[in-house]
This record gives C-alpha cells, sequence and structure tokens, in this order.
C-alpha cells in the first residue's frame, strides 16, 4: 500500500533549464520550478539573442508547464517536501534535481560579491538581453575566457559592431575542443571579424571608476601590467556544477551530484541529471549529454527498464559572419590531442578553407577536430561513437572523405 501511495505523488523537478524542461516533456504531470522568469529556453543559441539574430520566444523551448520565478531552497527527505522561497510547499515520489551550473566569477582584484556595472556574466537568457542592451557599436568590451562560451560571446559582440578583446589563459583557444592548428585558424576568423585576440594572457582585476555608490568597469589589468580599455567586460571562465541543494540535503556530492545508471542519487528517491550531475566521475557541461540523461530518466521514471552509460559528445558550433565573410563550421569530438604512439592524419585545403584532423589510438578512432568544410562529420561522429576496432583496410586517409569511412 506504501509503494501505491508513493507512486500517486507527483514528479518533482528542480530547474527548468534544457535538462528539465526536456524531462519534464516526457513525464506526464510532473512539477517544474524553475528560477529564471522566461519559459525554458535552447542556452545553446543565446550568443544569436546578443546578435540580435533571434528573438527570446525563438528560441523558447516547446511548451512545458513551469513555476516560473520561484526558487526551492531545502529538500526534507524524510518527509519528502520540497520548500520553496515563495513559501510553499511540494510533495514528491520522486524529485530530480537539474539544477544546472553557475559561471564561475574569478578571482580578481575589483571583483566583490556585487558586479560592477558593465561587468556581465554570460550564462543565462537575461545575461544576453543585458549584454544586448549595453551594447552598441564603437563599445569597448573585453571577453575574459577563450572557451566556447567566450568565442560565442566575441563573434556575437563583434557583430554588434563592438570593440572586442578576447582574453584568453591557455596557449589557444577552446582549448578542451581543438588542436593548437585548429585553434589557430579560429583565430584567425575571429580576427578577420575585428576581435583581437590575447592568449597565454592572465587577468589580474578590474579598474572601475566610482559615482555616488555605483562602480563602473573601465579597464581590465593584466598581469604584466598592461591595461585593456573596457565599458564592458564579460566574464566567460567557465561554470561549476550548482549543488548547494544536494549538499545540505546530505546527498553524495564530489564535483557534482554523483548518480549511478539510472540518475539516482545516493537517495533512492531522488534523481539528478544535465550540468549538476556527475556520473561515472564525468561532468559533461554540454546539452546533448543533458538531453540524453532526460531521456533516460523518463523511461526509469515510467517503470521501464533504461540505463545511461555515458555519453560521447560531439561539439559542433558555427560562427556566423557578415558579408563578405564566410561563416565558420567546427566541429569536435573525442581526444583531438594525441598521445605518444597515436597514429594522426591532418588534411588542409587553403581553397576551401577546410581542416581536418583525426587520432587513432590502438585501432580506434580516438578523437578528431574539422573546421570550415564538415561533410565528413556524421561518418566519423558515428565510427567514434561506436567505438568499434577500425576495418584493417581502412586507411587513415579514408577516414576524413566525404563518406567519414562508411
Amino acid at each position: 500500500m506504501r509503494k501505491k501511495t508513493e507512486s500517486a505523488l507527483p514528479v518533482v523537478v528542480i530547474g527548468a533549464g534544457m535538462a528539465g524542461a526536456r524531462l519534464a516533456a516526457r513525464v506526464p504531470g510532473a512539477t517544474v520550478v524553475g528560477e529564471e522568469r522566461h519559459a525554458p529556453y535552447n542556452r545553446v543559441l543565446l550568443a544569436d539573442v546578443l546578435a540580435g539574430r533571434y528573438a527570446p520566444d525563438v528560441i523558447a523551448l516547446p511548451a512545458t508547464e513551469v513555476r516560473r520565478g520561484v526558487r526551492a531552497v531545502r529538500i526534507d527527505r524524510a518527509d519528502r517536501l520540497v520548500h520553496c522561497d515563495d513559501g510553499s510547499v511540494l510533495h514528491y515520489g520522486r524529485l530530480v534535481l537539474a539544477t544546472g551550473s553557475n559561471p564561475v566569477l574569478p578571482p580578481l582584484r575589483g571583483l566583490g560579491d556585487t558586479l560592477p556595472d558593465g561587468v556581465h556574466p554570460f550564462r543565462t537568457l537575461d545575461d544576453a538581453l543585458a549584454l544586448r542592451t549595453a551594447v552598441r557599436p564603437g563599445v569597448r568590451a573585453v571577453v575574459i575566457g577563450g572557451g566556447l562560451l567566450g568565442v560565442s560571446a566575441a563573434r556575437a559582440l563583434a557583430e554588434c559592431g563592438a570593440q572586442v578583446v578576447l582574453a584568453q589563459q591557455g596557449e589557444h583557444l577552446m582549448e578542451r575542443q581543438l588542436d593548437p592548428e585548429a585553434a589557430a585558424l579560429l583565430r584567425v576568423h575571429l580576427e578577420a571579424l575585428g576581435v583581437e585576440v590575447h592568449t597565454e594572457c592572465r587577468v589580474r582585476g578590474l579598474r572601475c571608476t566610482t559615482a555616488t555608490t555605483t562602480e563602473s568597469v573601465r579597464a581590465v589589468e593584466l598581469a604584466d601590467g598592461y591595461e585593456l580599455a573596457a565599458d564592458l567586460t564579460v566574464l566567460a571562465c567557465g561554470v561549476r556544477p550548482r549543488t548547494g541543494l544536494a549538499l545540505a540535503a546530505g546527498l553524495d556530492v564530489r564535483k557534482g551530484i554523483v548518480v549511478d545508471d539510472e540518475l539516482r542519487t545516493s537517495d533512492p528517491y531522488i534523481h539528478a541529471l544535465g550540468d549538476c550531475a556527475e556520473h561515472r566521475s564525468t561532468l559533461y557541461g554540454l546539452a546533448g549529454p543533458a538531453l540524453e540523461q532526460a531521456d533516460v530518466l523518463a523511461e526509469v521514471l515510467a517503470g521501464r527498464p533504461a540505463r545511461y552509460e555515458g555519453t560521447r559528445a560531439l561539439t559542433r558550433l558555427t560562427l556566423r559572419s557578415p558579408a563578405p565573410l564566410r561563416a565558420l563550421d567546427l566541429a569536435a569530438f573525442g581526444e583531438a590531442r594525441p598521445l605518444p604512439g597515436d597514429d594522426v592524419v591532418r588534411l588542409a585545403d587553403a581553397t576551401r578553407g577546410a581542416y581536418r584532423t583525426v587520432v587513432v589510438r590502438e585501432g580506434r578512432l580516438a578523437g578528431g577536430v574539422l573546421l570550415g568544410d564538415l561533410g565528413a562529420v556524421s561518418g566519423l561522429a558515428r565510427t567514434w561513437q561506436d567505438d568499434e576496432p577500425l576495418p584493417p583496410a581502412m586507411s587513415l586517409l579514408h577516414l576524413l572523405t566525404d563518406d567519414g569511412g562508411h
């Protein structure tokens, strides 16, 4: 009888991002609590909102009933209750934590608990809209961070007419996804858009001016003492899983909320997915794995056998450009940095503006990077995702043909 009563209680989802919305669309009757005032949206397209290419309603996800602007503040595991900041209390039979991640705010001099005017994170739709309001032709903008998010923000700001400087601490752009050669081509593309790129560039602090009680950013200070003038500063220094609720509730948390192959936490009645979840010691932080986890969890909650065994994630990015420049398409998967003993093949076609490289390790495709012409990406991705030994007759060069070796 107890089991029947539990199943009659609703599924409660904390978090209305892409993972939470996907799950709710597949679980009838689920209650979703979301902090943001907006309907769920496609976070991948935020740079296009910043660039003015899409309005917010264009990136909205299919309608999901969400309690917007409501924050869950405490989980009572004993009575299976979620307490919210509006005073409401929700009962759950199964609770799903889809709390996502927060932008990392670097320890910079001049950056306190309250961000100075002109300093913006770039993680939410409100962030994109605030930047869209602030940017105008000729504005001096400094983007701190040269990963996927920072590159996307720099491109969008340049498209708005800003004078953009991109400061990357590492040796090259998008270090997690690209090899040095591909990153160099990406840099050339950004510079053609007017973005000034600085790599191996450590930021020390912000110089702000104060008018009455309001601080406004005026420059970004580098470790070598040089200053980059800035009317706008965008912080794109990575993200950190939001685990506060889980920690306070006594769940097992390492870097993220630890889950098993059924996306179940250390409490059998609580699951986690998306950016906040750590599965087999892996944090993904990408849309593709989050959506795959939501599909698996929907099956689990429906009582059907399903297991999540990890995602071999493909990163794709299109850097659109004003005429006469061409857009740059980019795809990266697996490990593009070879280890000793790996086989590597690279093809570069300056006429077509294409670059391709793949790494083969112990007879299997370990990873690759493609820029420009992505004709081979589908076949390569399938070969990599299948993780099967490559046929003996398949040459490395054949991997880079348009059919991906299929």
